[in-house]
C-alpha cells in the first residue's frame, strides 16, 4: 500500500512540473492601435480663430454648451478621445482666465505623477499661452490655453473615454500630442 501511495505521489509531482509554458499565466496585454497617417486640414468658421486639425477627426459644436458657438469638440473617433475647446472674450479678466486654466490643470495633481508646463509664444501671430502635460493615471493628460492677451482666450483639454491607465494610453497620448502641437503651431486669431 505504501508503495502505491509513493508511486502516485511521485507521478503527480513530476507531471505538475512539466515544461509546458501554456500553463504559465501570461502578463496582461493591451490592444494594438493602428494609427492613421498624419494629414491636416484647416478649421475656420465664424469663430475668431483658426487652426489645422487632423483629417481623421471631426469637429462638432460642444453639445453641452449649445449657446456657445465657439466651444468645440475635436473627436478622435476610434481612439475614444476628444479635445474639448472652450472660448471666451477677455473683458479685463485675463489674469482670472489664466489662473482658472492653471487650476483646472493642477486639479489632476492628486493622481498625477508630474505636471510639466511649456510656454507657447508666437509674437508674430500674437498667440501666447501654456501647455500642461500631466503624467500618470489622470482623466486628462494634456491641457492648454492660448490668448492674444487683449481680446480672446481659448482653452483646450484632452480626455479619453476609457479608464485612466498611463501604460495602455501612452501610445495614443503620444500620437495625439503631436496633433495638439500642430494645432498650436498653426493657431491663428482672426
Amino acid at each position: 500500500m505504501f508503495k502505491h501511495i509513493f508511486f502516485i505521489s511521485f507521478v503527480l509531482t513530476f507531471s505538475a512540473c512539466s515544461e509546458d509554458s501554456s500553463l504559465i499565466p501570461k502578463p496582461r496585454g493591451y490592444f494594438r492601435l493602428d494609427f492613421p497617417e498624419k494629414k491636416y486640414q484647416v478649421f475656420s468658421s465664424e469663430c475668431p480663430y483658426s487652426f489645422e486639425f487632423p483629417v481623421y477627426t471631426s469637429i462638432q459644436t460642444d453639445k453641452i454648451r449649445n449657446n456657445e458657438k465657439c466651444w468645440k469638440d475635436i473627436d478622435f473617433g476610434k481612439l475614444h478621445a476628444k479635445i474639448h475647446i472652450s472660448f471666451k472674450n477677455i473683458n479685463g479678466n485675463i489674469n482670472n482666465l489664466i489662473e482658472e486654466s492653471r487650476k483646472l490643470a493642477y486639479k489632476h495633481s492628486v493622481k498625477a505623477s508630474g505636471i510639466e508646463e511649456f510656454i507657447i509664444e508666437n509674437e508674430k501671430e500674437r498667440v501666447f499661452g501654456t501647455l500642461y502635460e500631466i503624467g500618470g493615471e489622470t482623466a486628462s493628460s494634456i491641457q492648454f490655453h492660448v490668448c492674444d492677451s487683449t481680446r480672446y482666450f481659448l482653452r483646450g483639454s484632452l480626455y479619453f473615454y476609457a479608464e485612466p491607465n498611463a501604460d495602455s494610453l501612452a501610445p495614443a497620448i503620444n500620437f495625439i500630442r503631436s496633433d495638439i502641437n500642430h494645432l498650436l503651431e498653426t493657431f491663428r486669431w482672426k
